[in-house]
C-alpha cells in the first residue's frame, strides 16, 4: 500500500513521527509485527530505549539494531529522562530565532521607523551597526519588522 493511501502513514507524517528510514530498523521485535511497526519513530526511540534500560544491552548494540547512532541514542536518553514521551519526538532543526534581529534591535529600528517614516531600510542597517555594533542583511531587518507587525497584531485581535 502506498503511503499516501495508508492511513497510520498519513496519521504519523501529520504528527511528524513517520520514520524517514524504517528500513533501517533491524531489531527482531519490528519484523513481521502488527503491533511494533517501525514507521512509528517514537515508538522505535522508545523500544531503543526500553531495550538499554530494562533489558541491559550495551548501547552501540541496540543502536545497530534500531538504525540510530550512539549519539543519536544518548541524545534521545537524555531528552526521554528531562522531557518523558514527549522528548522522543523529532524537532525542528536548525536555529529556533533571531540571532541578530532581537527583540531589542527591531524595537529601536521601530522607533526610528515611527519618528522618520521617510527613511530607507538601508539607513536602518546603518544606524543598527552604528548603535549596536551588528551588520544586519536588508532582508534579515525587512523580515524581523514584517514578523514584529503579525506578532502586534495577534495580540490586539484577542
Amino acid at each position: 500500500m502506498c503511503p499516501a493511501e495508508d492511513p497510520k502513514a498519513r496519521f504519523l507524517a501529520s504528527y511528524g513521527a513517520l520514520h524517514p528510514h524504517p528500513e533501517r530498523v533491524r531489531d527482531p521485535l519490528f519484523q513481521g509485527s502488527d503491533f511494533f511497526d517501525p514507521r512509528d519513530l517514537v515508538q522505535v526511540r522508545y523500544e531503543a530505549l526500553r531495550r538499554h534500560l530494562v533489558d541491559g544491552q550495551a548501547v552501540a548494540a541496540v543502536a545497530r539494531a534500531f538504525g540510530m547512532s550512539r549519539q543519536m541514542f544518548y541524545l534521545l536518553a537524555r531528552a526521554f529522562r528531562e522531557e518523558g514521551l514527549l522528548g522522543l519526538l523529532p524537532r525542528k532543526r536548525g536555529p529556533k530565532g533571531a540571532r541578530k534581529g532581537t527583540d531589542e534591535i527591531l524595537a529601536y529600528v521601530a522607533g526610528c521607523r515611527t519618528g522618520s517614516p521617510e527613511r530607507s531600510t538601508r539607513e536602518l542597517v546603518d544606524d543598527v551597526r552604528r548603535e549596536f555594533g551588528v551588520r544586519l542583511h536588508l532582508r534579515t531587518l525587512e523580515r524581523g519588522l514584517a514578523l514584529r507587525g503579525k506578532k502586534r497584531r495577534a495580540r490586539v485581535a484577542r
